[in-house]
């Protein structure tokens, strides 16, 4: 497999939290302009975002970067990616990287180690990335996923639990906050989306679970980059705005 990748991101208007996500501004530029700009400093040879909203659509076409439409009925991010990798065109092989469009702070170097782990490690259908986690309020909070890898950085198991269970504190330094970033080739995806949710896909709300339900490996890089701030909630874009000057005030 190359290290050639594209970088899809999806978008939806619709957000429950915070509608019009993608267009809530944050310093100079709005959410889904910082999303396109971290993923075009990249080597992606390609930065597509994927929406079902024309507002969207023309927002970033005006921001000079490339956009497709997509169905409304998409149940997920990467429902939409397959669609938009089927409305491309592109190739089984090519290595996709799905960045999220609320990942405003994502550093391109990560970006870079999530598509070439997947590159360099064939036997994995997918690639993610953590980050060592030491917060004790973090380790219990459910709004953010852990992850347990084996000893070739395979994942074991996600969950909004605290896994592993840690008898005495944190300091063991095994524990791994779980970053939503992907990379699969065209091929994986669209397979992928064309699976029905598993049990425990339902039951921890967490997508992922679907590959390691159907036996597929899941490669897991720790990354050394603080990745920033995801937006989920007006008091998340609140953070973002209060932080902005400091991460990106170029």
């Amino acid at each position: 497999m190359n290290n050639k990748f594209v970088v899809i991101i999806p978008a939806r208007y619709a957000s429950t939290r915070l509608p019009g996500k993608p267009l809530k501004v944050i310093g100079d530029r709005t959410l889904i302009q910082h999303v396109c700009q971290r993923a075009g400093e990249s080597a992606a040879e390609d930065v597509i975002v994927a929406t079902d909203d024309k507002r969207i659509f023309d927002h970033v076409i005006e921001s000079g970067y490339k956009a497709v439409i997509t169905s409304e009925q998409c149940q997920s991010g990467t429902d939409r990616i397959a669609e938009a990798a089927n409305a491309l065109e592109l190739g089984d092989d090519v290595i996709i990287v799905n960045l999220q469009g609320d990942e405003p702070f994502m550093p391109a170097e990560v970006i870079n180690q999530i598509a070439n782990s997947l590159a360099e490690n064939t036997q994995a259908a997918m690639s993610t990335g953590c980050e060592l986690l030491n917060s004790p309020d973090d380790y219990i909070n459910p709004d953010i996923v852990k992850v347990v890898r084996d000893k070739n950085d395979i994942a074991l198991y996600f969950s909004r639990s605290y896994i592993p269970f840690c008898r005495e504190n944190l300091s063991q330094n095994n524990v791994y906050k779980h970053l939503g970033i992907y990379a699969y080739t065209a091929a994986y995806v669209k397979q992928f989306a064309s699976l029905s949710p598993c049990e425990l896909e339902l039951t921890e709300k967490l997508e992922q679970l679907r590959a390691l339900w159907q036996g597929d490996k899941i490669i897991v890089s720790e990354v050394k980059q603080a990745t920033g701030i995801g937006i989920d909630t007006p008091e998340d874009l609140e953070l973002a705005r209060n932080n902005y000057v400091q991460h990106y005030s170029n």
